[in-house]
């Protein structure tokens, strides 16, 4: 058997808290089942949910279809990390399985691509948000310079809550999800009550076969289910993570799931085609549909803006996450070791710093499309470690591996585990050709990093042997 095969666990390293003291601290709190699944329900749905509806709304209600058909995938690949997380319920998520099939450097490239996707899309999400905020605050859209500071501070309002520890970063998420739910269920649920189908339109409105069809809705709803690995990537501050990150990433991507479907499939009835393709705000034309008056839009901005401040919220923990794990493990630099009251520090500044230097670039000198090259590299960085992790689940049941292997579940684990992978493909191919290539180029540059820091790795191994 390869020694790639069993991927030493992390050594505590002097000066880090121990279970014991984390546990007594009182700003470092476990996470629960609920707070779990809010966390993957959250970072799952940010703010394009409510652009989603009139995105795919030209193809026809064929859309639903691919919603479906994604939705099928997602489940699959929430299975698997669910399977994942029970041999392996460690900090870190695609990375720790990734390293424990194929070693250092498969985990490296999970590692990478994850933290630069973390710290890339929060630096979107608050550019996003602040669209929505100027909704709400007309004033702050009329100068660059108040739409840099509102997307900064909704940036380091996440990132304070977590630096003052996990119990504020559940109760952040718990609040956040909650709050944000509520107008979309109104919308997903009460709006079936006003429902009028002759607001459908055609099953399809293009001339596309319906393979190609279904699949051209697919390519601009593939990323409506990144985050499905949250509760895998924080395993180490989930109570009884072996049991709970499998139920939380499978109930978040469910809730999930139920709420993208039923409100794409609400605003379909609410609003009527011909306006809903051209629609900017089609959540708002719902509400306003549903109630008369014109009070939707307010409504809705706000839901967009908890929506993504939750989403900020807990990215910016998952941004921490993987590379304390990487770092423990001697393959980040050390200082991402860092940990205070349940939370990786260091890595939540530098996040939040790159992050914020990208906003700030975005602001004042953007006008070369640098912002949307990154955000487009994250298109395919996000899918890296999926394909990783799904890798080597199958790694897993084909080499026969008693203890990470449930031979009662074999079959039923195998064609999940080739789903997942198709699933991830999928996603891949949705990039764009654009975003593979940018993607490949970020991707590749880690290798560097490997370099410098697997060769620390070694000397130090070797100063310890002598």
């Amino acid at each position: 058997m390869s020694s790639t095969l069993h991927a030493p666990a992390p050594t505590r390293t002097p000066g880090d808290p121990t279970p014991a003291e984390e546990a007594a601290s009182p700003h470092a709190r476990r996470f629960g089942l609920p707070i779990a699944t809010c966390l993957v329900m959250g970072n799952i749905i940010g703010g394009g949910i409510f652009l989603l509806p009139a995105s795919v709304a030209p193809f026809g209600t064929i859309s639903l279809v691919a919603f479906g058909v994604l939705t099928a995938g997602a489940i699959a690949l929430a299975l698997v990390f669910g399977r994942l997380s029970q041999r392996l319920p460690q900090t870190g998520g695609p990375y720790v399985y990734a390293r424990a099939a194929f070693g250092d450097f498969a985990g490296f490239l999970a590692a990478w691509s994850y933290w630069i996707t973390a710290w890339v899309s929060n630096a979107a999400l608050a550019v996003a948000a602040v669209g929505y905020i100027s909704v709400l605050f007309p004033a702050v859209g009329e100068h660059k310079a108040a739409m840099c500071l509102a997307a900064l501070a909704v940036q380091w309002l996440p990132a304070l809550a977590n630096l003052a520890g996990t119990r504020y970063v559940g109760t952040v998420q718990l609040i956040s999800t909650v709050l944000k739910f509520a107008p979309l269920l109104l919308v997903a649920v009460g709006g079936l009550f006003f429902f009028d189908p002759a607001n459908l339109g055609p099953f399809q409105a293009t001339g596309q076969s319906p393979v190609g069809a279904v699949s051209a809705a697919a390519a601009i709803l593939l990323f409506s289910y990144l985050g499905v690995e949250s509760a895998a990537v924080s395993a180490g501050e989930v109570r009884d993570p072996a049991r709970n990150v499998g139920r939380a990433t499978i109930l978040g991507t469910a809730g999930a799931a139920a709420v993208y479907l039923l409100g794409t499939l609400s605003v379909f009835g609410l609003v009527p085609h011909e306006k809903l393709v051209s629609s900017e705000a089609p959540f708002t034309d719902a509400v306003n549909g549903m109630f008369g008056g014109t009070w939707g839009g307010t409504l809705v901005a706000c839901a967009a803006v908890i929506s993504m401040l939750g989403a900020l919220n807990g990215w910016t923990l998952l941004s921490a996450q993987t590379p304390y794990a990487a770092a423990r493990d001697g393959l980040f630099p050390k200082v991402f070791e860092a940990k205070k009251r349940g939370v990786p520090v260091v890595g939540v500044l530098v996040t939040v710093v790159l992050a914020s230097g990208l906003t700030i670039y975005n602001y004042t000198l953007g006008s070369d499309g640098v912002f949307e090259v990154l955000v487009l590299v994250t298109t395919f960085t996000a899918t890296v470690p999926y394909l990783l992790s799904t890798a080597a689940q199958i790694y897993f049941l084909l080499s026969g591996q008693s203890e990470r292997v449930h031979r009662g579940r074999l079959v039923r684990d195998g064609v999940l585990a080739g789903l997942a992978f198709g699933f991830s493909m999928w996603l891949v191919a949705g990039s764009g050709y654009a975003a593979v290539y940018q993607g490949v180029l970020f991707l590749f540059a880690g290798v560097l990093v490997y370099a410098a820091m697997s060769a620390r790795k070694h000397r130090a191994g070797h100063r310890a042997t002598a």
